[in-house]
């Protein structure tokens, strides 16, 4: 039998799927694109990726997510608008409905790894109607070595059945798209929906869940380490700059979206990256960029020629959430164990659409804990249903509609880390500068590469901070290879009331988020937010 066909003893059966027409066990990547062709489900493009649509829903659809209200879990959620409770009896009902739908059907299977800590490394299951989806998991999930698929038995299952479609009325759900989290039965359910983000973050979502429970950091982070092993973080939400930032010649690559930070350092939960590459170039992303010329990945809504198969990354008239998957590999310098030491630098990244912080600041602890809860960036579009231009969000930890427990558990666990392993932390401004969005411009990628450069190596040890009069983390009075203007958003407004003002509004959007969870804080890092 060959390695990519190996099929485990533990069977579907499992979890109640009989009488299916046939199952495909762990196949390879030459054979899943076999199968996407064959079944029509996407193209392939100029040098070898494959071309997919997700139809009407190109982003997460964060308000079709639930959480099971089950008894071994109930009492630890962190139940509100993000984490929706949802009954075990209409959870059992759909779980029936799936089950028949598929009697007769075609299933992809792949088993694989989340988490590279072997400590900490989860047994996975993803079963999938569609090839290109089953591709998607093998992409982004850490891959079972073919000696171990016989014995795999999943921790967790992911059922993902994107042709089938909730009843809002019957089910409760507030679409006929629905992602559904038992933890209990360790079993998620998605339908209604192809778009392959919902896979890699229901299961980024069960970690989150499981690991601040065994003293392990869950992060919705980038990460990266250069040949002394000093190792850096970069928190910040789709589309602030992770997988960008992190992807750099210099360093080598440990991931670029989710990863655990343990007593043995720094891991990848996954096994792949996951890009958004709307108008990115060779340019200023070569890394990315060589990604979507590569066989193995997949493209998410990518525009591409009918006849010649060229892509044109910069049109967006199916969303601006354009995607690429791709192994961790097609990066040419990522580390292939996808682990690294405890970090020396912490980056907090924000695209700002008010232009006013600064593009890099120096932050004390308490202001790293302050900024980590807040989690503030513009939510850019195209990352959601429904955000079609940068919208103010505030999302805890920079991964709110993940975290399962309370903000504060992840916050206590940094601070622990931040203070025992003398971390130093940065705020970097990806968003705006010379105005507000539609007035002032993006900041320029270069000058953003080069400040985080110079955090990382050393060079802004030596230079002068001053602290920002409303924000009040430390701005430096000069950086390697920047204007020495653009370090003070004030000097790059040409209206500087105009300056004052949003400042003034956003710092009053700070505390009116920070009352959320102030209660729970101790005074120095509540006093560390800025002067509304």
């Amino acid at each position: 039998m060959q390695a990519n066909h190996i099929k485990s003893k533990y069977g579907l059966d499992n979890i109640g799927l009989i009488n299916l027409s046939r199952e495909h066990w762990n196949h390879n990547t030459p054979a899943l694109y076999e199968a996407v062709i064959r079944r029509q489900e996407g193209h392939i493009t100029h040098l070898g990726p494959i071309a997919v649509r997700t139809g009407t829903h190109t982003g997460r659809a964060a308000k079709d997510k639930f959480i099971v209200a089950e008894p071994t879990s109930k009492d630890l959620v962190w139940w509100g608008n993000i984490n929706i409770a949802y009954p075990e009896d209409k959870f059992e009902l759909i779980l029936r409905r799936i089950q028949a739908y598929l009697q007769s059907k075609e299933v992809y299977v792949q088993d694989c790894y989340a988490g590279a800590d072997p400590d900490y490394q989860m047994p996975i299951r993803v079963i999938t109607e569609t090839a290109w989806h089953n591709l998607f998991a093998r992409n982004m999930f850490i891959q079972a070595p073919p000696d171990k698929l016989e014995d795999h038995v999943p921790e967790f299952t992911v059922l993902h059945v994107p042709n089938f479609h909730a009843d809002p009325e019957l089910d409760g759900t507030h679409s006929d798209a629905f992602i559904l989290l038992n933890l209990g039965r360790k079993l998620v359910l998605i339908g209604g929906t192809a778009y392959g983000g919902e896979i890699k973050k229901s299961i980024f979502t069960v970690m989150n869940y499981l690991l601040p429970q065994s003293k392990v950091l869950s992060m919705h982070c980038s990460a990266n380490v250069n040949k002394a092993g000093d190792v850096a973080l970069f928190f910040g939400l789709s589309g602030t700059g992770k997988t960008t930032l992190s992807a750099d010649p210099n360093r080598n690559l440990i991931g670029d979206d989710e990863h655990g930070w343990s007593d043995n350092g720094i891991f990848n939960f996954e096994g792949g990256c996951y890009a958004k590459v709307i108008g990115i170039s060779k340019e200023h992303e070569p890394e990315i960029y060589e990604t979507t010329r590569k066989f193995g990945t997949i493209l998410e809504n990518v525009a591409y020629h009918p006849v010649q198969r060229k892509l044109d990354l910069d049109d967006n008239s199916l969303t601006e959430n354009t995607r690429a998957a791709y192994p961790i590999p097609h990066i040419p310098n990522a580390l292939r164990e996808k682990r690294g030491g405890h970090p020396n630098n912490v980056i907090m990244l924000t695209s700002d659409a008010f232009g006013v912080l600064p593009p890099i600041a120096k932050m004390t602890p308490e202001q790293a804990m302050y900024h980590f809860i807040s989690g503030y960036t513009s939510k850019l579009a195209g990352t959601e249903l429904g955000i079609t231009e940068p919208t103010t969000t505030f999302s805890a930890c920079f991964g709110e509609p993940f975290m399962v427990l309370h903000p504060f558990e992840y916050a206590k666990l940094l601070k622990e880390r931040i203070n025992k392993h003398q971390v130093d932390c940065w705020l970097v401004n990806t968003g705006w500068t010379g105005g507000p969005y539609g007035v002032g411009k993006r900041m320029h990628l270069p000058y953003t590469r080069a400040l985080v450069n110079a955090a990382l190596d050393g060079s802004l040890k030596d230079v002068e901070f001053e602290p920002d009069p409303i924000f009040k983390v430390l701005v430096p009075r000069s950086a390697p290879d920047v204007p020495q203007e653009i370090l003070k958003p004030r000097n790059t407004w040409e209206d500087k009331d105009a300056y004052d003002r949003k400042a003034k509004e956003l710092a009053v959007k700070f505390k009116e988020n920070f009352a959320n969870y102030s209660e729970k804080v101790s005074p120095d890092v509540r006093d560390a937010g800025p002067v509304a």
